[in-house]
């Protein structure tokens, strides 16, 4: 939510003044608010701070070039990094999904050989992993085949209602089929070595 807003916010605000400058001060302004509102509730503010800074560079990228569409600028920038380095995770045969949620369940800082073979060996694990990034890689592109001839044609009303459609709520669906893909082979590949571990003690 702490990205969404502003987002939303920015639009609207653009939409309906077309001035540039009062709409970069009421976005920034909620993203501060949002920040605030956390602190004075004394709840994780992590988000609300990731938020502000995501939203401060869009703002600042828009204003200092005095274009409202570059706004969505770095969200394009932001694509094109992750289209790439989950290719190159996929052409090394290492899906980035699979490095991601390994390295979450068992950080590692040595034996990287090994920490890399124990998952990869899983064959079922391993093709949900590459499932999965591929999933992600295609959610990067259809971002960028469909908002950036928007970018290009200036249809900065549309192209600011496709960012929100195919932000979080895109995010959260892939999210949910990720975790379909890959619930049930790890949850049994885990197990399996576990029940390994414990028999060889």
């Amino acid at each position: 939510m702490e990205s969404l807003l502003p987002g939303l916010v920015f639009l609207v605000s653009f939409i309906a003044s077309s001035n540039l400058r009062l709409t970069v001060i009421l976005s920034g302004a909620l993203a501060l608010l949002q920040l605030l509102v956390r602190l004075v509730q004394r709840q994780s503010w992590l988000g609300a701070l990731t938020g502000l800074l995501a939203v401060g560079i869009c703002l600042i990228w828009a204003w200092l070039s005095r274009d409202a569409r570059n706004y969505y600028l770095p969200g394009f920038i932001t694509n094109i990094a992750w289209i790439l380095g989950l290719g190159l995770t996929l052409l090394c045969r290492l899906p980035g999904v699979g490095l991601i949620v390994e390295y979450v369940r068992e950080p590692v800082f040595a034996g990287f050989k090994a920490w890399l073979q124990a998952w990869k060996s899983q064959q079922a694990l391993y093709r949900a992993y590459a499932k999965a990034t591929w999933l992600w890689l295609a959610m990067f592109a259809l971002r960028l085949l469909v908002q950036l001839p928007l970018y290009l044609s200036h249809h900065l009303a549309w192209l600011g209602t496709s960012r929100l459609v195919m932000g979080m709520p895109l995010f959260a669906l892939v999210i949910w089929l990720t975790w379909l893909l890959v619930a049930d082979p790890y949850h049994r590949a885990h197990a399996r070595v576990n029940t390994t571990d414990v028999q060889a003690d």
